[in-house]
């Protein structure tokens, strides 16, 4: 399902521990690190999806985790065109993201990759708040800061110094 303006509805998901570390997974086979996130189905509301993606990615169910906010609009990134594939997507430009901020409940063993049958993580850590803009994939970049920069506000964090080199959050762009 992709919109008129080419963007898949999308979740993102900041998964943070008791000393506000977050959730940072490693691509089944790849050297590639990013947060929890995965399409909208039809009918899906975007916390269903929410839900969903934590099962099939983490493993974790919906009593291990708290939602403590999400972002109040869409957040959108271009996928590079070597990324896509070509096969009816001509006008497939990327992804459109709510982001939920949630908190474990349950405990680290709780979290099991190997859930779902097609797992999407071979490995994760808890790594501090900021760093996963140190490491996400250059495309992904700005919407992970605008997603960080927007849910720090729940954990009463203030953005990285080091981060402001991408400017302001940009505003969210209106729904379509």
């Amino acid at each position: 399902m992709i919109d008129r303006e080419g963007y898949r509805p999308n979740v993102g998901i900041v998964l943070t521990n008791g000393s506000n570390r977050v959730f940072w997974g490693k691509r089944v086979r790849e050297h590639a690190w990013q947060f929890p996130q995965g399409g909208i189905k039809y009918g899906e509301s975007p916390e269903q999806a929410m839900f969903r993606e934590l099962t099939e990615e983490t493993g974790l169910a919906p009593e291990h985790v708290r939602i403590l906010g999400r972002t109040r609009d869409w957040l959108r990134y271009d996928v590079p065109n070597h990324w896509t594939r070509r096969e009816g997507r001509s006008h497939y430009r990327g992804q459109k993201q709510i982001w939920y901020l949630l908190r474990l409940t349950g405990r680290d063993c709780d979290v099991c990759l190997r859930r779902s049958e097609k797992p999407e993580f071979d490995a994760w850590r808890w790594s501090d708040f900021w760093v996963p803009l140190e490491s996400v994939v250059d495309f992904k970049r700005e919407v992970y800061h605008a997603a960080l920069s927007e849910l720090s506000r729940f954990l009463h964090l203030t953005p990285d110094p080091h981060w402001a080199c991408l400017g302001p959050v940009p505003p969210a762009a209106p729904d379509a």
